[in-house]
Formats: structure tokens, C-alpha cells, sequence
């Protein structure tokens, strides 16, 4: 499932600009820790995890 989301991005220039990030988050409601994923741009990887 990953390998198709990253083979749609990397048509052109425009997926080099991207990066896919996974953050542990804890629920607020369980307060197990659950994985978020998302695709974000190069420059906000790093805000991202902020």
C-alpha cells in the first residue's frame, strides 16, 4: 500500500519534493500509542514532527 502512494508522487520533479512521515502519537482516548502518517513537503518534515 505504501509502494503505490510513493509511485504516484514520484511522476515529474513534484514527488522529490515530497517525504512520507510516521509520528507516535498517543490516544487520548485509550492512551495506546497509534501511528499518523502523512505526506508533506521537504521543507515542513521538520515542522511536522514539532
Amino acid at each position: 500500500m505504501a509502494k503505490k502512494a510513493v509511485a504516484t508522487l514520484q511522476t515529474g520533479n513534484a514527488g522529490r519534493n515530497h517525504t512520507k512521515c510516521i509520528k507516535m502519537v498517543k490516544s487520548p482516548k485509550t492512551g495506546a500509542y497509534v501511528f499518523q502518517e502523512e505526506i508533506v513537503e521537504n521543507e515542513k518534515a521538520m515542522a511536522y514532527f514539532k
